[in-house]
């Protein structure tokens, strides 16, 4: 007999944020969200040298991920973005389909308040709920505030790629990290 994962989310008290599914009108906030991240050194994936995404990249992004039925959802509290994630495919091949990996940016003058334990619960319940079996997750190897985050939601370290980034003066590792989502690999995908 299988039976689910237990429960690793921890509880969350946040009771004036709320987390909805994102619209248009928020990309402004989402994008001046994530300027400031990528300038200071937290999105893993930023190199300093590309060119940052507009606020008609990340509506074409947010509706992509809509239509496939992946979460994209913002921390409000009253009106105000305080933060955004989503989850995408881990890989294209269907192999991967089970699969998802996921993002978190949390507005720097908020940092440290719950925030992104929201965003976090937000994602884990919608993809377990539609379906996908593992989380995956790529932390910058400085970023111990997230890497504690993910370890309290049951994320673990299953790879560390050291000194694969260079950004701001120094080399950065990527560590990444993942969690089963349902019943994760204890028995075969329904669909």
């Amino acid at each position: 007999m299988n039976t689910p994962a237990p429960n690793l989310t921890p509880p969350l008290a946040q009771p004036s944020v709320i987390v909805r599914p994102s619209r248009d009108a928020d990309v402004p906030a989402m994008l001046a969200i994530y300027l400031h991240h990528i300038r200071k050194g937290v999105d893993p994936n930023y190199d300093g040298e590309i060119d940052a995404p507009d606020a008609d990249d990340l509506k074409r992004r947010r509706k992509n991920m809509q239509r496939g039925r992946l979460p994209h959802v913002v921390a409000d509290e009253a009106g105000e973005v305080l933060g955004y994630a989503y989850a995408v495919p881990f890989r294209k091949r269907p192999a991967y389909r089970y699969t998802v990996k996921h993002s978190i940016y949390v507005r720097a003058d908020r940092l440290g308040r719950g925030v992104g334990r929201l965003l976090l619960a937000s994602l884990i319940d919608a993809c377990a709920a539609g379906g996908y079996r593992q989380m995956i997750g790529y932390i910058d190897g400085a970023n111990e505030a997230s890497l504690r985050l993910h370890k309290s939601f049951g994320f673990t370290e299953v790879g560390r790629l050291p000194s694969v980034g260079y950004k701001f003066g120094h080399w950065t590792d990527s560590v990444m990290m993942q969690r089963s989502l349902g019943l994760g690999a204890s028995a075969p995908p329904e669909r």
